[in-house]
């Protein structure tokens, strides 16, 4: 049987177990719109702008199993989800973005919504396809599935002219799995190397373990858990990877970094075995590289992508390998390596002295107020009445930073964020695709004043398809996190950095067809926090007016090492 192109990437989709897609129709993805119009595998989630259809798909993916896919148009269709493609390439999300492209014949001649997608998205993809005949459309479409999922994960882009959408191929139903010579990820980590990191982790007597989204994305959080119980070591997450090893537990010491707790950080830099699992020693996280080298150090690190390994930092025992797969064997040959180990245990002791005289300095404290919102207790407060069962989206700023500090994450999954690049806008979108694949779940968006006018829009999207996520806008009135920088390396200018027309967010909100309310007094925030989430079924704006002086400590400045840091006000 033949059937159209437009009709095969359906059934391609529906193959794939697709249940959503976020997008946007235009003229070159008519065809494509036209066949979903005839289906009933999957439901379309129409977006107000392509950037919030690669957003939600993204946090769809991040917050299940699944692989997220966005549909958008030609020329700005695209260049408006680039953004959103980039956001899901730095954090390593899988997804499939399928565009629109003017007919083939037309490519190369300015064409009417014409633009070069596959090079102006080559960077920021982990690959992608120009379709040019149409017998070449399924196998494409199944390549791409395959490679957004597989290995180190991210996102894949299927540009499709719309002659092609138009033309007939014979359907044939995919043969087994995808093989692709070219592509072939490792999976077992090396014996050799997992036994040389046995050794070491043995022989330690200052362990850690240093974990990142890798563990999240590969599903690993219950081997992670039992790896660090069974060694006894503190353990940090990264910002991408908090709830991979539960908050609540005595051997997490807090998120390591820029922004991380004193004690992560001092326990990064003083351990003599790092096992760092998942992660990439990104900036952010370490802090200058040549301070983090001065302290020796033997570093094991785990990774699925062999480029990220001795990238920033070298290592002395690299395991290439699936996480889930090389932390089961590690805690197979531990076991049986660390048996009645008892010098381990004694310096164990010792160690975990040291920790508890850091983690003393309590880095997170803050000065509370009667008079004075403060942010950091919104988000105290917010993991109370949601009883730290939440998905919690963030947006990008002041606000995330407090809320991967003071809302405690036991599960993964459930901290629906842009780590690497760092996008304003997000918060909203992800709540909305964080909701389309949890339908059941509280979902709660914390956001400021800033990022959320930058895709406000898609409360409209909210309202047509009932989405009923809590939005938390702490409002300082300030761009914080530029305003902070400005403060302390920049004489306290504040250029550009106060948000000087505000809409009423309360009316705007119920323009949109939603409920809202401006919360001014500390007295009033948990009362308001359990009205909101209480309304069920009713999407809730709530516009915190905060302490506008507010900033977020520890601070490591750029630049500096790890563990040079800003504790408060007063160091400045």
């Amino acid at each position: 049987m033949e059937i159209t192109g437009a009709d095969l990437v359906v059934r391609c989709l529906a193959e794939e177990g697709v249940e959503h897609v976020f997008g946007y129709p235009g003229g070159a993805v008519l065809y494509i719109y036209d066949a979903i119009y005839k289906q009933d595998n999957f439901q379309h989630i129409l977006v107000r702008h392509e950037q919030a259809a690669v957003h939600a798909a993204d946090a769809y993916a991040r917050s299940s199993q699944k692989v997220g896919v966005a549909l958008v148009t030609s020329g700005p269709g695209v260049t408006n989800a680039v953004t959103g493609i980039a956001t899901a390439y730095m954090d390593s999300i899988p997804m499939v973005i399928i565009s629109g492209q003017v007919p083939t014949h037309a490519i190369g001649e300015d064409a009417f919504q014409e633009c070069d997608t596959v090079g102006i998205t080559r960077p920021c993809v982990k690959h992608n396809f120009l379709v040019r005949d149409i017998k070449d459309l399924a196998e494409t479409m199944r390549r791409a599935f395959y490679i957004a999922r597989t290995g180190r994960p991210g996102p894949v882009l299927v540009d499709i002219p719309k002659d092609i959408t138009v033309a007939k191929t014979k359907y044939t139903p995919p043969q087994g799995e995808v093989v692709m010579r070219s592509y072939a990820p490792v999976v077992k980590g090396h014996q050799g190397q997992i036994k040389k990191a046995i050794q070491m982790l043995v022989q330690a007597e200052r362990p850690m373990i240093y974990t990142g989204g890798g563990v999240i994305l590969a599903d690993a959080s219950d081997e992670l858990v039992r790896l660090v119980r069974m060694i006894g070591a503190p353990c940090t997450n990264t910002l991408m990877g908090l709830g991979a090893f539960p908050s609540t537990d005595r051997q997490f010491v807090g998120m390591p970094g820029m922004h991380g707790t004193y004690e992560a950080n001092m326990a990064m830099q003083n351990c003599d075995v790092l096992l760092a699992i998942g992660a990439r020693f990104d900036d952010r996280v370490i802090g200058n590289p040549k301070h983090f080298a001065q302290n020796p150090r033997k570093i094991i690190h785990v990774d699925i992508d062999p480029s990220s390994i001795s990238k920033r930092v070298k290592v002395d025992v690299p395991i290439v390998g699936n996480v889930k797969d090389v932390l089961n064997e590690l805690i197979a040959q531990y076991e049986v390596a660390a048996k009645d180990n008892t010098a381990q245990q004694k310096s164990l002791a010792a160690w975990w002295e040291q920790v508890e005289a850091w983690r003393g300095r309590n880095c997170l404290s803050y000065m509370p107020s009667d008079e004075v919102i403060k942010p950091q207790s919104v988000v105290q407060k917010l993991w109370e009445v949601t009883k730290g069962d939440a998905f919690i989206t963030s947006d990008v700023g002041q606000h995330q930073m407090w809320a991967a500090q003071y809302y405690g994450f036991d599960k993964p999954r459930r901290w629906i964020n842009s780590g690497g690049l760092g996008t304003m806008g997000v918060g909203l979108p992800y709540a909305m695709g964080v909701q389309m694949a949890n339908p059941e779940a509280t979902v709660a968006c914390i956001t400021g004043e800033g990022s959320i006018q930058m895709n406000i829009q898609e409360l409209s999207t909210c309202k047509q398809y009932h989405l009923t996520p809590k939005i938390i806008c702490l409002n300082n009135r300030y761009l914080g996190m530029v305003r902070q920088w400005q403060q302390i390396d920049y004489g306290s200018r504040y250029s550009e950095s106060y948000m000087d027309a505000l809409p009423d967010f309360k009316g705007l909100v119920e323009a949109y067809g939603h409920v809202a309310m401006r919360i001014e007094k500390p007295s009033d925030v948990e009362g308001a926090l359990k009205e909101a989430f209480a309304l069920k079924d009713r999407l809730v704006f709530m516009d915190f007016i905060t302490d506008q002086s507010e900033n977020v400590w520890p601070m490591v400045k750029a630049g500096k090492g790890l563990t040079e840091m800003l504790l408060g006000s007063e160091e400045l």
